[in-house]
């Protein structure tokens, strides 16, 4: 899939969580954003970047002047978010050729933007990093009331403090399926699920097909690739 062109944002405007099923890459040209999803929140600026992969979700609150955002396809090998020092040669080298201008972007990004670490975003790092962490006790450890948690993390974030957990374990493992090779009840279980049927719902839920049915697709885009 070529996912590129230039979206242009109002001031204030605001998106609602939203998922990508393939992944892309988020060039700010002009104006700036708070970008809350399953990598963190960060502010984005001129020359900001951001690497979404496949099955990521996120909201924007973009800033008083609003923002002109660059969308180039993928690039496989980056993640996370950072920056490119002449935003406007990518722009234009993107007028001509987004796949050359994603390389571009390649060759020139620094791994150095900066993520918000209020108390939403340790709670967001503590859910990705171990899935099993119990809400209610994170919070007694940070003083704060577990349902004041609630209510400010979905804020921050536009989601519940137990969805984000679920999500990102549920992301977490799309991304293995393509490489697994043996049952599904298996892969559900090493990946933190109840049981195959508790994999299942999640994955419907966030992708609207059942896993099988993207293994199966994922063995036929290989099997096209490799003709």
């Amino acid at each position: 899939m070529s996912h590129s062109g230039i979206g242009r944002h109002a001031a204030g405007d605001r998106l609602p969580r939203h998922r990508h099923v393939h992944g892309y890459v988020a060039l700010v040209l002009a104006g700036g954003y708070e970008e809350a999803g399953d990598g963190g929140r960060l502010a984005a600026r001129p020359g900001t970047v951001v690497i979404h992969d496949r099955w990521a979700a996120h909201q924007d609150h973009f800033g008083a002047g609003g923002a002109r955002v660059l969308n180039l396809p993928a690039l496989p090998g980056l993640a996370g978010a950072g920056s490119v020092a002449d935003p406007d040669a990518v722009a234009r080298m993107a007028e001509r050729d987004p796949l050359a201008a994603a390389e571009l972007v390649r060759g020139s990004f620094r791994p150095d933007a900066a993520c918000a670490m209020d108390w939403p975003d340790l709670l967001a790092t503590a859910l990705r990093d171990d899935p099993a962490v119990p809400i209610a006790a994170w919070a007694d450890r940070m003083g704060l009331d577990p349902a004041s948690v609630s209510r400010g993390f979905a804020r921050a974030y536009g989601v519940s403090p137990k969805r984000y957990r679920l999500e990102a374990r549920t992301r977490r493992a799309l991304l293995a399926l393509d490489r697994w090779q043996g049952s599904l009840a298996v892969f559900a279980a090493e990946h933190g699920f109840a049981d195959q049927a508790h994999f299942t719902r999640s994955v419907l839920a966030m992708t609207g097909h059942p896993p099988a049915r993207l293994k199966a697709k994922s063995v036929q885009s290989a099997g096209a690739s490799a003709r």
